[in-house]
């Protein structure tokens, strides 16, 4: 019989609907439900495409001995991290303060007034590796709470008090400001350190997309004309691009590489990283020509609208790591990989010869039973590009014929963000209207289903219905940014404007006095802490994208306000920046468009005209650190919607280009070569 969850909208929730487990969803009812019993609740936080959570589910919350054990002396509560950051941030910082480490499923036991008392994320069924089994930790969970709940009271009054003690304001610089050149000069050193010079990346095992770092070194690169910051991106960008951790025959790329050397992926792919390292690849495109950049952005860009295109128009969060693999048995990564049998099934014998050599497709393999994850080893590429287009186009259709990943469609408003950004970008540089399209349709989903009439966001829909959660910060920040670039792209005024009513909303709600930013809104259901945390992450932290968004409203709108948040939000940048680069990238290439202006760039003429159209290239071509763009016809509705276009006539009756920076306009000029030349960095 379904339990509670069959009446959720979250994937993940619903995967565990049929559960024996009587799982409640995050709620005051369940808390109160525990004050009834007198027990205490057992909260499991993950996510649809979780691999680990998908094992813990199958060993321990299917199972009926361990569902009944739970069920009688826990209110087990499950949660999905993605519907609600804030829940999994409050309880994640305590798990990574107590035990130093954190990760999915995460396992927290809570008195029924939310404390947290005792910590862990996958436990086994049976001991194994040092870890007790799951059994063990609920008989040892029970017998504490019984025998010893004044203890266990204490110890979760003690965890409760550090977490409320902690606070960020006294890492912000006294007078709140961006970082100086020099501090980013050390922060390009910092990552010189961690960089491995030979594979790519930073750091070693399990290696992640820098999406945000790379964004930073292109921006410093663009600045400083440092040699040393684009090679750390053209690197890395290769070694990820024929490795194993992007999607060979169909585009996209995994989580992550458990390896040092980009060469086996945690087969999940998902909707951020995606977003981010598309537009990664366009800029390196946009600031080197490289032909490799241009192929993986489009291919990139192609994925996400292939496989995460919702029918509301709205982007999916996610592809799962788990696969059927022919047998009835789900197994990581069975969707992707190839032994050479299976080559020679679809190919033939002399072209899975030449496909293997191409792949790095060997007999020994390089996953798991002799299967091999598609590389492309060799920088030079295939001699034969017809044939190697004939091989992957087969190898592909094959491939669709296996039973699919499943797919997590409930659309999230931040991560939906990025994806009109990167797409909208794409789309431009490369003359693909087709990607412009798919980008203005999710944010016509995001005004149409996720706002509401006090332009308040719903952080997630599914179906076209919008969740019953409020957004967080990343989700009003990264919308924001995403309609920005929509609006430089397509000269709609309307995004800039629906960009300020989400911005006004995080400096009424989510801004203190002293410029900090807190995760959740002032308004929001109260936790045991109010999340805040300024660091990247997989993608940018709320704090630093509003840092982003903020900065380029004020240079598009004039608005001092806006500006003086953004330096304010800043100055977590000058405090992290130097100590941990890696986990602020997103704010230090905020830090550089600041530096440089941004450089504000309104092109003014008929849309139609070809000549306005080859402005409003160059301007979007320009390397500029975060350089803005607004596009209009002089006294049209769109002039207004934007102040930049206000007071912009045409010159001698020609289309024009008006760059400013730092309060100084240059002269305009009708010339799209001189344009270009004026944003070269």
């Amino acid at each position: 019989m379904p339990n509670r969850l069959a009446h959720e909208t979250s994937p993940y929730l619903l995967q565990h609907a049929d559960n024996p487990v009587d799982w409640w969803p995050w709620s005051a009812d369940a808390f109160e439900e525990a004050r009834r019993r007198g027990v205490p609740v057992l909260l499991s936080v993950g996510y649809s495409s979780c691999h680990w959570c998908h094992v813990m589910a199958h060993e321990s919350f299917e199972d009926p001995d361990t569902a009944a054990l739970l069920n009688e002396h826990f209110v087990p509560v499950k949660v999905d991290r993605e519907e609600r950051p804030d829940v999994d941030a409050v309880y994640m910082e305590a798990v990574q303060a107590a035990t130093g480490q954190g990760g999915w499923p995460m396992t927290v036991f809570l008195t029924p007034d939310a404390e947290p008392f005792y910590f862990g994320t996958y436990f086994p069924p049976a001991p194994r590796h040092g870890m007790p089994s799951f059994g063990q930790v609920l008989e040892g969970v029970r017998s504490a709470w019984t025998d010893r709940r004044d203890e266990v009271g204490e110890v979760a009054g003690r965890i409760v008090a550090d977490l409320a003690g902690r606070s960020l304001t006294e890492s912000l610089p006294a007078d709140r400001r961006p970082p100086r050149p020099e501090e980013l000069h050390t922060a390009l050193m910092g990552l010189t350190r961690d960089f491995d010079a030979v594979r790519g990346g930073f750091g070693g095992a399990p290696k992640f997309p820098p999406s945000m770092a790379l964004e930073f070194l292109l921006r410093h690169h663009a600045r400083t004309g440092s040699a040393a910051a684009l090679e750390m991106v053209q690197a890395t960008c290769a070694a990820m691009a024929r490795g194993g951790i992007y999607d060979q025959l169909g585009g996209g790329f995994a989580r992550y590489a458990v390896d040092a050397t980009w060469t086996v992926p945690h087969f999940e792919k998902m909707l951020y990283d995606n977003a981010l390292l598309c537009r990664t690849y366009a800029h390196l495109w946009r600031a080197t020509g490289s032909d490799l950049a241009r192929r993986v952005a489009l291919e990139t860009a192609d994925f996400m609208v292939r496989e995460l295109r919702t029918e509301q128009g709205g982007f999916a969060s996610a592809l799962d790591a788990d696969s059927d693999d022919g047998s009835g048995k789900h197994v990581e990564g069975a969707y992707y990989v190839w032994t050479p049998e299976q080559l020679r099934a679809v190919l033939g014998e002399k072209d899975a010869e030449f496909a293997a050599a191409c792949f790095g497709v060997t007999e020994e393999g390089t996953f798991e039973e002799g299967a091999s994850v598609l590389q492309l080893p060799d920088p030079d590429g295939p001699v034969d590009a017809e044939r190697m287009t004939s091989v992957k186009e087969r190898l592909l259709a094959a491939r669709a014929e296996r039973p699919r990943p499943g797919r997590d469609d409930k659309v999230v408003a931040a991560w939906n963000g990025l994806a009109i950004a990167a797409l909208a970008e794409t789309g431009a540089y490369f003359d693909r209207p087709d990607l412009v399209q798919a980008a203005t349709d999710a944010a016509d989903l995001l005004v149409r289903v996720h706002m509401d009439w006090q332009a308040r966001l719903h952080r997630t829909s599914r179906d076209g219905a919008p969740g019953a959660n409020s957004g967080v910060l990343e989700d009003y920040a990264d919308v924001a940014e995403g309609f920005l670039a929509l609006a430089a792209v397509t000269g709609e005024g309307v995004w800039t404007e629906f960009a300020g009513f989400f911005l006004d909303t995080v400096l009424l709600q989510f801004t203190t006095e002293d410029g900090a930013l807190y995760d959740t809104a002032a308004d929001a259901e109260t936790l045991i802490r109010r999340p805040q945390d300024p660091t990247d992450n997989a993608t940018p932290s709320g704090w630093t994208a509003a840092a982003g968004a903020l900065l380029s409203y004020a240079a598009l709108t004039g608005s001092e306000l806006h500006r003086t948040a953004a330096e304010r939000a800043l100055g977590i940048v000058t405090a992290l920046g130097g100590r941990a680069p890696r986990f602020i990238g997103w704010g230090l290439a905020v830090a550089e468009a600041a530096l440089d202006g941004p450089r504000e760039i309104a092109v003014v003429g008929p849309q139609d005209d070809p000549a306005t159209a080859a402005l409003h290239r160059a301007a979007l071509l320009g390397t500029a650190p975060g350089a803005v763009v607004a596009l209009g016809s002089p006294g049209s509705d769109d002039s207004g919607e934007v102040p930049l276009l206000r007071d912009r006539p045409l010159v001698d009756g020609r289309p024009a280009a008006y760059v400013c920076r730092h309060f100084t306009c240059e002269r305009p000029t009708t010339d799209p070569e001189e344009l270009a030349e004026r944003l070269r960095g």
